[in-house]
């Protein structure tokens, strides 16, 4: 039989010569700040806390970050346990695979790749209509569509992605340094102002933490810990990725459970819990600019709004390296065609799977824009949605995880990674899940005919991922033995 290298070699390569695979030099907090980068921190400062503090469980939304934050942690320990015995690159793809079979986790990928590329183009949109608002109402410059900065935006990110990983994670390290200082400020402005009512510990009340739509605010919260999962998929191309996967995965979510929570509670205090819950539900971002240009000058809030623009352009840099490496799996694995899996012979890049990212994303781009969706609409239903569907991948990944552990007993692993902690996540994440269905229109603006489409859509690719396997299992062996990279 083939070996995998041979069999992702490009044209031209000889039968028995290794073909180049994914290599590089990426340190923990490289792959950190990658992380954080997909998340887009100052976004979720502008764009999801005041919504969690207005539509979610209100007083509570500290509690729900920390309560999501634990949830994701538990699923990081059979997650990063796994890892250390499952050495293939593609996380969640090689994870289910592990765990649950072939024909699963090929839906799985599928419903992967469908939902970071409705993460991606929702990304862009808001980068565009944030980058207008930039140029027209701060720089007084010329009205441009949105997108048309979309457009740019796509043009630098792709070729980013083009180059060497290192480049874009040393461009995503200064934008998070600069995004994670200014809210640091605000955080520390705010509790040493006390705001208009004082200090309070009121989201920490049990009435406050158990207030509101918790449904709501337990599934934005555990949105805004999405990407964690590229800690796996960069493996590759890490440093001593034994060590270091792990290692950025816990860095990750503590880092993120740690200043979202507290940030959220500095807003809370910033703008008074007498008020906050309305001034919140009402006008979410125009809220939390108010309360950052009265504690730290207007100078600091036009800074922000250019470190929103850039924090989103990272989050867009970041979607868009995870997006193509997983074309490029499943292409080493021949399910899709064997040129993704091509490898840059200078920069160790999955060059042309990140050219296909980008075609695919300006294609998505001009279906929505010739339909006339308005870019806001636009961002908050694709994240939404492709928030949606991360969570059911994290809900069979973590089954996965269970199965896995429970056919290897001869791994040795004790109890609390291989069983408690799984078997824990699984069920938290199974709630999450239950509470996502019944939110998902909420989160889309409330259109039930929109959202019962959107599931038909993911689930749909959960069942023609299965079909597709068993087709490949009768007909093409050698592609069905390799998915989940899978040597044969």
């Amino acid at each position: 039989m083939s070996t995998l290298n041979e069999l992702a070699a490009g044209p031209g390569s000889k039968p028995g010569r290794p073909s180049r695979r994914l290599t590089g030099k990426l340190s923990t907090f490289d792959i950190v700040f990658t992380v954080l980068a997909f998340n887009a921190p100052l976004s979720v400062f502008v764009g999801f806390i005041p919504v969690i503090i207005g539509s979610g469980n209100q007083l509570g939304a500290p509690t729900a970050y920390l309560a999501a934050g634990a949830l994701i942690l538990v699923f990081a320990v059979g997650f990063t346990s796994m890892g250390r015995h499952l050495p293939n690159p593609g996380a969640f793809y090689a994870y289910i695979t592990a765990g649950l079979g072939k024909p699963l986790v090929l839906g799985a990928s599928f419903l992967a790749i469908v939902s970071y590329f409705f993460i991606l183009v929702g990304g862009y949109a808001f980068g565009g209509i944030s980058l207008e608002a930039l140029v027209t109402d701060v720089l007084g410059g010329p009205e441009v569509p949105w997108w048309a900065y979309t457009l740019l935006l796509m043009t630098i990110v792709g070729t980013l992605g083009y180059f060497k990983i290192t480049l874009s994670a040393k461009i995503l390290t200064v934008s998070m340094i600069f995004e994670v200082i200014l809210m640091v400020a605000f955080d520390v402005a705010a509790f040493i102002n006390g705001g208009p009512e004082g200090l309070t510990t009121a989201p920490f009340e049990p009435a406050n933490m158990l207030s509101g739509n918790i449904g709501l605010a337990l599934l934005f919260g555990i949105v805004c810990y999405a990407g964690f999962e590229a800690t796996a998929v960069f493996r590759e191309e890490a440093r001593s990725p034994e060590k270091t996967v792990p290692r950025a995965t816990y860095i990750a979510i503590l880092s993120m459970g740690s200043i979202y929570a507290l940030t959220a509670w500095a807003q809370i205090i910033a703008i008074g819990p007498g008020t906050v819950v309305e001034a919140s539900a009402t006008d979410p971002t125009g809220t939390v600019m108010g309360v950052v240009s009265q504690l730290l000058g207007k100078i600091v809030m036009d800074v922000m709004i250019v470190l929103l623009c850039s924090s989103i352009f990272a989050a867009n840099l970041a979607t868009h390296n995870i997006s193509a490496r997983y074309l490029y799996s499943l292409s080493v694995d021949r399910v899709f065609p064997a040129a993704l899996s091509r490898v840059h012979s200078r920069h160790d890049s999955p060059h042309v799977a990140s050219l296909a990212t980008s075609v695919i994303a300006v294609i998505f781009l001009a279906v929505v824009v010739i339909a006339g969706a308005p870019g806001a609409t636009l961002y908050a239903v694709l994240v939404g949605v492709g928030g949606y569907a991360l969570i059911l991948l994290l809900i069979l990944t973590s089954a996965a995880v269970v199965v896995y552990f429970h056919k290897r007993p001869e791994l040795k692993v004790n109890r609390w990674k291989s069983q408690v902690a799984p078997v824990a996540a699984t069920l938290g994440l199974i709630v999450a899940g239950v509470l996502a269905t019944q939110n998902i229109a909420v989160m889309i603006g409330g259109d039930e005919t929109l959202a019962a489409f959107l599931m038909a859509l993911f689930y749909g690719c959960l069942v023609i991922g299965i079909i597709l396997a068993l087709i490949f299992r009768r007909t093409k062996p050698d592609t069905y033995a390799r998915i989940g990279r899978q040597e044969i």
